[in-house]
């Protein structure tokens, strides 16, 4: 589970299935969905998770890895570890210590492995028994408890990792007093201390055998520790139950050099060399731009001359036929102009503020809505009506969407900032599944609206507000009106469709300390897309509660959502 998730609910799932048991659930969840395949890979992709930077790979104990980041467990929930962690991020699992009645939990675990698994005992016996089974045996120091084993016991225990500070004695700031360890924030220059493979306590770099357990969660420490190639960075039980799932992930954006982003104004005249970021901010910005003429077109004319045309009807006419006809078709497109200029908003945040910075996720959640977007198109000709506008839109959005996609990516340039306040972080956290949670209500509305357009046309509500039935517009109006009221709920609906997995990806995957476009991206596209369908609703009289609830609950939790997470966004 992402800590978006995992921090928020933990308290919950504690409280209804027991501390020990919650934990136990989440990991095997991950462990048989690791283990199933494709589960692996679909775990690391849906969390964001992407291949570690080329520095972070090295040898331990002569074994070759792809990251020296990875975690050290004890052989009880070894084989739920080895299948659970690699897809969160860790290159390699140690299992310590082990004695001789654990050898079948080790090689049950070793089955399963995708990554290095590494055994540390000090029986020879044990390493008899699993020199076929492990990719290494590392001695061990009997003359005090093993991390990772003590990580267990607070896992038994169920109680809160209290962390201990490597300044003690000193006095602490007077707004750190009184609050929890696990609640505060590691200053950049903290060092951490850490436990080397033989058990004892060292500072960073001066660890036996190059293995360092950090004593705290701080993102930033351990990607300093990484920094030396000599350096091996191991996460136990108690440290990720404290950090969150998400740690991994984290530690490996710490970990990667990055390089300023480039600026606007270096991309340049030459359409041929124009980055892929900077065809994607075209696109939105053009997207942005035609919701925009479509909202002036709805509250203007509301028909244009080929909508005229294909009705055989003016404005006088269709109100002739119902008086509030011409409302309701001006409240369908202002409704969709407003989804539209907040995909273009959103495609705009995505480009310049993610994908411009190297965000893999970032180009990853734009190609995603695209596609979405441009595989609902055909929703607009379902119903014989080629409007020719949107048709010329589309044709001319497809080559810029594809220049996007098909141009390299760009290296890594963000900025990698320090945690700060632990408690200012986990209500972010709240604030993001509040986020995917609208996200993804929006994309449920999309599928819905979509299939009235291309169904039924009408829902009750409608029906009410216009006081008649489709059987008595049909008559009255010829057999072209509801293929065109269609046409714009459909087109409406797939623009939602893309709007919702953009909203969905970028708060799933985009919450980090001081990234304050991923705010304002949404918060914009929340204006655009809410503000127009309510007024609208409210000045043409449709006002249904049932109808506007869905739209009214999305607007509350986003402003939750986004005033929990300001804070931590927007930190400069």
């Amino acid at each position: 589970m992402p800590d978006w998730t995992y921090q928020p609910l933990r308290g919950v799932a504690g409280a209804l299935l027991g501390v020990r048991r919650s934990r136990r659930v989440a990991l095997r969840t991950l462990a048989w969905t690791g283990s199933l395949p494709g589960g692996g890979r679909a775990v690391a992709r849906l969390l964001g998770h992407r291949h570690p930077p080329a520095h972070l790979s090295g040898t331990v104990g002569g074994v070759a890895v792809r990251s020296r980041l990875g975690a050290a467990v004890p052989p009880e929930v070894a084989r739920d570890a080895v299948r659970a962690l690699p897809p969160l991020g860790a290159g390699l699992i140690l299992v310590e210590p082990v004695g001789l009645a654990d050898v079948p939990l080790v090689r049950e675990a070793a089955a399963g492995r995708r990554v290095p698994l590494l055994v540390r005992t000090g029986d020879p016996a044990v390493t008899a028994a699993l020199a076929a089974h492990a990719d290494a045996i590392l001695p061990t120091d009997d003359e005090e408890q093993p991390r990772a084993e003590r990580g267990e016991e607070e896992l038994r225990s169920g109680r809160d990792v209290e962390w201990p500070r490597l300044d003690q004695g000193v006095e602490e700031p007077q707004a750190e007093r009184g609050v929890p360890r696990g609640e505060r924030g590691l200053e950049e220059g903290e060092l951490e201390r850490g436990v080397g493979v033989g058990g004892a306590e060292c500072g960073v770099g001066v660890c036996e055998g190059g293995i360092v357990l950090p004593a705290s969660p701080a993102v930033g420490a351990a990607a300093r520790i990484l920094a030396d190639p000599a350096k091996i960075v191991l996460a136990t039980p108690a440290l990720l139950i404290e950090a969150g799932p998400g740690w991994f992930g984290r530690v490996m954006e710490a970990a990667t050099t990055t390089a300023p982003a480039p600026s606007l104004r270096a991309v340049g005249r030459d359409p041929r060399r124009w980055p892929g970021w900077w065809w994607g901010l075209v696109t939105g910005a053009v997207i942005a731009v035609a919701g925009l003429v479509a909202a002036a077109v709805a509250l203007g004319p509301v028909l244009l001359w080929y909508d005229r045309a294909f009705l055989d009807m003016d404005q006088e006419a269709l109100h002739a036929v119902n008086h509030h006809l011409v409302h309701f078709l001006r409240h369908d497109r202002i409704t969709l102009a407003g989804t539209m200029v907040a995909v273009g908003v959103l495609y705009l945040g995505l480009t310049a503020g993610g994908m411009r910075r190297g965000w893999p996720w970032a180009r990853e959640a734009y190609l995603v809505s695209g596609a979405i977007g441009f595989a609902a198109v055909p929703y607009l000709f379902t119903h014989g009506y080629v409007e020719p506008l949107h048709t010329a839109l589309a044709v001319v959005l497809l080559p810029m969407f594809l220049a996007a996609a098909r141009r390299p990516r760009e290296r890594p340039r963000w900025i990698s900032r320090p945690d700060g306040p632990e408690r200012e972080r986990r209500r972010a956290l709240t604030g993001q599944l509040l986020m995917v949670v609208t996200g993804a209500g929006l994309f449920v509305g999309g599928v819905a609206v979509s299939a009235v357009g291309l169904g039924g046309v009408f829902v009750p509500s409608d029906l009410e507000y216009l006081g008649t039935g489709p059987d008595a517009l049909r008559a009255a109006a010829g057999t072209r009106l509801l293929p065109f009221v269609a046409h714009d709920r459909a087109g409406f609906g797939g623009a939602l469709l893309a709007a919702a997995a953009a909203i969905t990806l970028l708060s799933a995957w985009g919450w980090r300390r001081g990234e304050s476009w991923v705010w304002w991206t949404l918060s914009l596209a929340a204006v655009a897309g809410f503000v127009p369908a309510v007024l609208t609703h409210l000045a043409i009289g449709y006002v249904d509660l049932w109808h506007l609830a869905p739209v009214l609950f999305g607007m509350a939790l986003t402003a939750t959502a986004l005033t929990l997470s300001r804070p931590y966004l927007c930190s400069p």
